[in-house]
């Protein structure tokens, strides 16, 4: 899975798979196409330079934000597959990426141990957790949706949109959700739906599905399983014994939802929405004028709110896993396993380290936070620390995020008098496999932008 390859071999290859895509049409008649502008030579270097002003989002050294630069299979397929244009709505305008689609989601619903499966690609996670919610209240109409409040905020957003009522769950002070507060609610009998997060966006952490069933048991209500980040580590072999229980749980799921253009190494964007029940797809049925057909098959219009997609996602998804196959063990398993491993000597790093704070629980996933130490002990005092040390490692050519956190995700003496509240915090996302063997040069460089930044004595 490495990302070292020289653009120029993807270049070479595109072109090799390129003659050998118009030799599949080499039968029809010459026919025009336009010829570039004497202009775009330069249009493109000016395109290049200002696509300068961006962080290295590539590079080991952008251990920020949840951004993986797609591999380079799946650039290049996306690429030759943008030659047709192909649009997944109707079989008509896209006869091989809508099959290689169909491929590609039973792959992922093979990942989750589902032996049937309803599902499709979408552009994100976002629209890809609106379909699953709309099938909710399909199936139970006016009841309330349920998430974290470690969940992302798009769940109430989209509940709004559909016009159903949310309900934010506290977290627990591992952030994950709590228990005690979900059965609060449930014995309402007015909740139809739970979320539950697999791999939040600010910290990674996963909320316990397994035990989740257990009340569903008792209260009967739908569990969709948001794992737009995380879903992916269901093949990793080194997870803890309560996050592989999490994880272990996942064929119970009514619906799930993964990003591929996450871990799974795709173009943006390319979300997946899967139902473990295929009769939910009497819900999409439509009969419009419009839509075009050249076959009596299912197209994936039909089990889509979305119409237009992109069918080169599917090729590139589908190339991707044919390189990297989904299984445990494999390459691209060890690839989530490095990065999970990176993140947990990070923290060994700033847990040894008497300027940082850590929190309650370490890393569940790939995800590492972490606040500074202040004379004062305030949580203004710390944010204002991790802020300045944050801009600082980017002179460092170290680029992190800041997150601002729940202060009771720390222990309670970190901050005397403040119990409730919220701390900026330094964040680093290591979901780049390359990111272990750079975990001594990010150390580094955290190290130097902190000695710069802290000149009062701990």
């Amino acid at each position: 899975m490495s990302q070292t390859t020289h653009p120029t071999d993807i270049f070479a290859l595109l072109r090799e798979a390129q003659h050998q895509l118009d030799q599949g049409f080499a039968t029809l008649p010459a026919a025009s196409t336009p010829a570039l502008d004497p202009d775009a030579e330069a249009i493109l270097n000016e395109a290049a330079e200002r696509l300068h002003d961006n962080y290295p989002y590539a590079h080991p050294l952008y251990a920020g934000q949840m951004l993986k630069p797609p591999h380079p299979i799946a650039r290049a397929a996306y690429a030759l597959a943008m030659s047709v244009n192909p649009n997944n709505h109707a079989l008509d305008g896209g006869r091989a990426s809508s099959a290689m689609e169909v491929e590609a989601v039973a792959a992922l619903a093979t990942m989750f141990g589902w032996p049937q499966h309803l599902g499709h690609l979408t552009s994100g996670g976002t629209f890809a957790n609106l379909e699953a919610l709309w099938v909710a209240g399909q199936l139970a109409p006016s009841k309330k949706i349920v998430a974290s409040d470690q969940a992302h905020y798009t769940h109430s957003r989209i509940s709004s949109v559909l016009g159903l009522p949310f309900v934010a769950v506290s977290s627990d002070n591992n952030g994950c959700m709590d228990l005690h507060a979900l059965e609060q609610l449930l014995r309402s009998g007015e909740v139809g739906t739970v979320v539950v997060t697999l791999g939040t966006t600010a910290i990674g952490s996963v909320d316990p599905l397994d035990r989740i069933f257990a009340l569903r048991d008792q209260y009967s209500f739908r569990i969709h399983v948001d794992a737009a980040y995380g879903g992916y580590f269901t093949l990793a072999g080194n997870l803890a014994p309560a996050t592989r229980a999490a994880y272990d749980a996942i064929p119970q799921a009514d619906s799930i939802v993964v990003d591929p253009h996450k871990h799974g190494l795709q173009p943006y964007g390319c979300g997946a929405i899967l139902f473990r029940d295929p009769t939910v797809g009497r819900f999409y049925k439509h009969d419009s004028p419009y839509t075009y057909f050249s076959s009596k098959d299912l197209h994936l219009g039909e089990i889509s709110l979305e119409c237009s997609r992109a069918g080169a996602s599917a090729v590139a998804l589908w190339t991707t896993q044919r390189l990297l196959p989904y299984t445990s063990g494999g390459k691209f398993a060890r690839g989530l396993e490095d990065g999970r491993n990176a993140a947990l000597e990070l923290n060994r790093r700033i847990v040894a380290d008497a300027r940082f704070i850590v929190p309650i629980s370490g890393p569940q996933l790939d995800i590492v936070f972490w606040t500074v130490r202040s004379s004062q002990q305030t949580p203004e005092a710390s944010s204002a620390l991790a802020s300045r040390i944050f801009d600082e490692a980017a002179h460092f050519d170290l680029h992190l995020a800041l997150a601002s956190l729940p202060i009771h995700l720390f222990p309670t003496e970190t901050f005397p008098g403040h119990s409730s509240g919220y701390v900026t915090c330094l964040r680093s996302v290591l979901m780049k496999p390359e990111h272990l063997a750079w975990i001594d040069a990010i150390w580094q460089r955290l190290d130097q932008a902190t000695a710069h930044v802290l000149v009062e004595p701990i």
